[in-house]
């Protein structure tokens, strides 16, 4: 896909930013990053797509091809390929974006399963509309939606052993950054067993922020780091930051910190609406 595509509304990347990118959409900011991980020689397994449908609509995107599989970023790619277009579909034929979101999953699964047998990749989705969010989630790239004041207005749950145990309250969240079976994937686009998880409808509010992130971000920062990092400031500044922080974190251990190198993707967006 190279480093940035754009063909009616629509961009995917997949190839290392040295910046984030900052673009409009659906009455809003978003800005995109996304890199290998430091000193990797291989591709950038990850991808992000922003598929805008219109004035205040959007579908927001990213995928984490899974390492130690066969022709991870092949999985990725093909299934941002496969949702933008389906999106791309349902914008021309002006139906709904929900149905469009999980014809594209289901699309996704079924390509990755024939085109890279033994792949597999998360999708991580996020459709805007105006000022409601709704998302979509297969693997543990995660979403999540904060106020100015740092409340957490909707974060998801990884499809993993771990993030179970979090969510259960049998595991805490800090001991989780450093398990070591943080890796292990429950669920994912490629499997004949893939499942998707779709959340509610949530309102957002004016300075309100919704990211979305690959775990090359979410396995090296905490989650009350990240809320500090974005809940407040020009959302520019907050990403620039945001990957500063992360990349440190990648190439200084620290033993009271994780420190994981990793193929990182993550996404911002705000709304002004």
């Amino acid at each position: 896909m190279g480093d940035a595509q754009t063909c009616e509304g629509l961009l995917e990347v997949s190839s290392d930013l040295a910046a984030p990118l900052q673009l409009q959409a659906a009455g809003g900011e978003v800005c995109v990053f996304t890199t290998r991980a430091p000193d990797k020689p291989s591709v950038n397994e990850d991808g992000a797509g922003v598929f805008v449908c219109d004035g205040l609509r959007c579908v927001l995107a990213v995928a984490d091809g899974m390492g130690g599989h066969p022709s991870g970023a092949q999985a990725a790619s093909i299934a941002l390929e496969e949702l933008r277009a389906a999106v791309a579909q349902a914008v021309s034929e002006q139906t709904e974006l929900r149905d469009a979101i999980l014809n594209g999953f289901e699309r996704a699964n079924a390509a990755v399963r024939t085109d890279a047998p033994g792949s597999g990749t998360t999708l991580a989705v996020v459709e805007i509309d105006a000022n409601t969010m709704r998302c979509y989630h297969a693997g543990d790239s995660a979403i999540l939606a904060v106020g100015q004041r740092g409340q957490r207005r909707w974060e998801t749950v990884a499809h993993s052993p771990v993030g179970y145990a979090v969510e259960s309250g049998l595991l805490d969240a800090g001991d989780a950054m450093h398990h070591d079976d943080r890796h292990i994937v429950s669920n994912m686009v490629g499997s004949e067993e893939m499942r998707i998880e779709i959340g509610p409808p949530v309102k957002l509010k004016v300075r309100d922020t919704l990211l979305l992130a690959t775990d090359g971000l979410t396995d090296n920062l905490s989650t009350p780091e990240i809320v500090e990092h974005i809940r407040k400031g020009a959302l520019a500044k907050a990403a620039q930051s945001l990957r500063e922080s992360c990349h440190k974190r990648m190439l200084t251990p620290e033993s009271d910190h994780p420190c994981k190198p990793d193929d990182m993707t993550f996404m911002l967006y705000r709304s002004s609406i």
